[in-house]
């Protein structure tokens, strides 16, 4: 008896851990409040007049990136009020690339050619049609990905 329960247990957990690993189109890497989607971002910054602001992260490699999702962008506080003039979306750059949705393997190097990131974390404010704001950005030359 005590062995069949041994193996129940052993095959759902098998099971979990299967199920945990196969999620390739869920990112692992945007915090809660933030977007990954720029399109559906510049369409939500258009209908609520808001600019939007593109944070550049490598996650899964760059220690200021992981400090500055820690300590900044992952609270709720700093969610709950930069949301009153930006749609906020996460532009994640991990070495571990199946941390990114389809979608975000795809449109997130794009991002990083289009608007000329070379360090991060680096945090970008443009407008609904993806102009870069005068209000500008934020680069760090620190964490290199070359």
């Amino acid at each position: 008896m005590r062995m069949k329960v041994k193996n129940a247990v052993a095959v759902v957990l098998t099971i979990f851990t299967v199920v945990a690993n196969a999620a390739p189109s869920v990112s692992r890497s945007v915090p809660k409040g933030w977007m990954e989607d720029v399109a559906k971002a510049r369409e939500k910054a258009e209908s609520e007049g808001k600019l939007v602001f593109m944070a550049f992260s490598g996650s899964d490699w760059c220690g200021y990136c992981v400090r500055m999702d820690a300590e900044v962008f992952s609270q709720s506080a700093f969610v709950k009020r930069a949301s009153k003039k930006y749609v906020l979306v996460m532009i994640d750059h991990p070495k571990d690339r199946k941390r990114l949705s389809n979608l975000a393997a795809t449109q997130n190097p794009e991002l990083l050619q289009k608007y000329s990131i070379s360090g991060f974390p680096s945090i970008v404010i443009t407008d609904s049609k993806g102009e870069e704001s005068k209000i500008g950005r934020a680069v760090q030359q620190e964490c290199r990905d070359r």
